[in-house]
């Protein structure tokens, strides 16, 4: 198994510029399954390629197997991204491959070149449940664990080389123009190496209804987010102008997927120091207790990171990590003693309020001078009752400006006290129903999240891709706001290679990759959340509409919604029940409007 990341540069001949273009590509680990290899024997050489599913990950060392078809067909709103999947294999004939897309069009009009895009997906080293009815928190010995290779990371790359026998997977997007007129366009994919040309055609239709962009989108989206990963794994100082640079593509992809809140840290690791993540999370504020005892709070990284994710499109909120931190552990420099301190302090003790209040009071004042106190919010991660309700009665004592962001187990006691709610997935400590509703009438948000115990629907790299798709109909299913997922980009060692990491499945630490290069499971998340927005218009307009037609659309497009709960996947694949709810959100729209 190949353990490091090597750069390979492959010389790719351009058909049709008669130049040799360099490819720089990386390297990918040895596949450590073992497989019945006879299966070649009736693939004929050269290439062969047909378009698979996005909802099945494809194995990289023998044929693709299922339904694999010549052309196919893409269905989507204005402003819509539609994706599918083409898989490149061959028995063992050495080849450089370039694919290239012809435009969508038809006698009216033409997309944009640019609004297809063409990437190679790379295989990773992924793990499993070694018990598929529950989670792996914790711990984890990755050899007793089985390990495999999944296709998840989507490189950019359109060219590629063939030097054993095997399957490539390549995604395609297209990036519907929101002023295409609803109709039929046609495109196609050619690959080309020197066996020849092979073409694949894609019909698109646009149907008549439009899609916001991602910043208009209600989906309340919170990955987070970890700047300090990025500046270990690209080498850069940080928080240097080069780091700095480096988050703005980070964060601007975020954006475009309707991401909602920014990641910010108060303290130092707020969720302990136990190695949660390979990175920790340090403090975006600089504590500082003077000599003669009064205290000195310094903003400008903080400052920075939040100008910086608003410039890059993600406004609506900023969730402050943590006044009540994994282990309780607080740290500040100590200018007396030319040290840093280190205190273990409780909510509701005097010396945990002594600490936090003339910070809150301080803050406070900064945040109204930048115009931010209102979209501020003090976040929590997991936390005991007592604590939080400890710290909940003190902040509104001390700064009742502040609104609380939380993501853990319902608590009855303090539910209309948490203003951004995001619930555990798990049967017990998941929220009911009714509070849902209830917290939406008193305009409070509230989002569920996967974790590491929830064997589905999960993120993991060994996760069906279907099951991020699905989570954005759970969430319409069930009247939540949103999805809240633990880490955006909390990278292990060697992402681009082994997505395992010591604690928790593999992938459950980040669903981007350096670069930023996107993830088969990012993708199909976005897709799940324009589909939440879908059956948001779709159910606004059918209500706006005084016709039985309407009426009747609405009926089944609720029956259908109502079927989907924490039970679904027991008896049926994410697959099947968004294949089946897409095709209903098609149905209606080309029937009713």
């Amino acid at each position: 198994m190949k353990s490091t990341i090597t750069l390979l540069f492959i010389a790719v001949f351009c058909m049709t510029c008669g130049t040799t273009k360099i490819v720089k590509t990386i390297d990918e680990p040895a596949d450590p399954d073992t497989y019945d290899l006879s299966v070649w024997e009736t693939v004929e050489p050269g290439i062969h390629s047909g378009f698979g599913s996005t909802d099945l990950a494809y194995s990289k060392s023998i044929p693709p197997e299922g339904n694999i078809s010549e052309a196919t067909n893409l269905q989507g709103w204005k402003g819509e991204r539609v994706s599918c999947k083409l898989l490149v294999w061959s028995n063992g004939t050495i080849e450089n491959i370039r694919i290239k897309t012809k435009s969508f069009g038809n006698s009216d009009y033409s997309f944009d070149k640019n609004s297809t895009s063409i990437s190679l997906v790379k295989y990773v080293l992924t793990d499993q449940f070694l018990n598929e009815n529950s989670g792996a928190c914790g711990p984890r010995d990755n050899d007793k664990v089985p390990v495999h290779l999944t296709p998840d990371i989507i490189s950019n790359e359109s060219s590629f080389s063939i030097d054993a026998k095997g399957t490539r997977p390549v995604w395609i997007s297209v990036d519907i123009p929101e002023n295409a007129p609803a109709g039929i366009y046609t495109g196609s994919i050619s690959i080309k190496s020197k066996s020849g040309t092979k073409k694949h055609d894609i019909t698109l239709e646009v149907l008549n209804k439009k899609l916001p962009p991602p910043s208009e989108w209600s989906f309340h989206l919170d990955l987070w987010q970890n700047p300090f990963a990025v500046a270990r794994f690209q080498n850069v100082e940080l928080w240097s102008m080069e780091h700095i640079e480096l988050l703005r593509s980070y964060l601007t992809m975020l954006s475009n997927a309707g991401q909602k809140c920014i990641t910010a840290t108060l303290i130092d690791k707020p969720w302990g120091d136990n190695k949660p993540c390979y990175d920790d999370f340090g403090s975006m504020i600089s504590w500082t207790r003077k000599k003669d005892g009064k205290w000195e709070y310094d903003y400008t990284i903080f400052d920075q990171y939040v100008n910086l994710a608003m410039e890059c499109g993600i406004k609506k909120q900023i969730n402050c990590y943590s006044m009540v931190p994994i282990n309780n552990k607080f740290s500040w420099y100590d200018e007396a003693s030319s040290e840093t301190v280190v205190q273990e302090l409780f909510p509701g003790t005097k010396k945990y309020e002594d600490l936090w209040q003339g910070f809150l009071i301080d803050f406070r004042v900064h945040l109204k001078e930048k115009a931010w106190l209102d979209i501020t919010t003090i976040a929590l991660d997991e936390r005991e009752e007592e604590e939080m309700t400890n710290m909940f009665s003190f902040l509104a004592k001390t700064a009742p400006e502040f609104k609380i962001a939380m993501a853990g187990f319902y608590h009855e006691s303090i539910n209309l006290s948490i203003y951004d709610f995001s619930s555990n997935w798990r049967d017990y400590g998941r929220i009911p129903t009714k509070a849902i509703k209830t917290r939406k009438e008193a305009g409070l948000i509230t989002t569920y999240y996967v974790a590491c115990g929830i064997p589905k629907p999960n993120n993991f790299t060994f996760s069906p891709p279907s099951e991020s798709c699905f989570e954005g109909w759970i969430a319409s299913a069930m009247g939540f706001d949103g999805f809240l997922r633990w880490a955006y980009n909390s990278w292990p060692e060697k992402p681009l290679i082994d997505s395992r990491y010591t604690k928790w499945p593999a992938g459950d630490t980040y669903f981007i990759y350096p670069g930023p290069l996107s993830s088969v499971r990012f993708e199909r998340l976005r897709e799940g959340i324009q589909d939440y927005e879908k059956i948001r218009i779709i159910r606004n307009e059918l209500d706006q509409k005084n016709s039985p037609e309407a009426a009747a659309a609405r009926m089944k497009l609720d029956e259908f919604l109502s079927s989907i709960d924490s039970k679904t996947l027991d008896d049926k694949s994410a697959a099947e029940v968004i294949n089946e709810g897409k095709s209903l959100l098609n149905e209606i729209v080309k029937s009713t409007f």
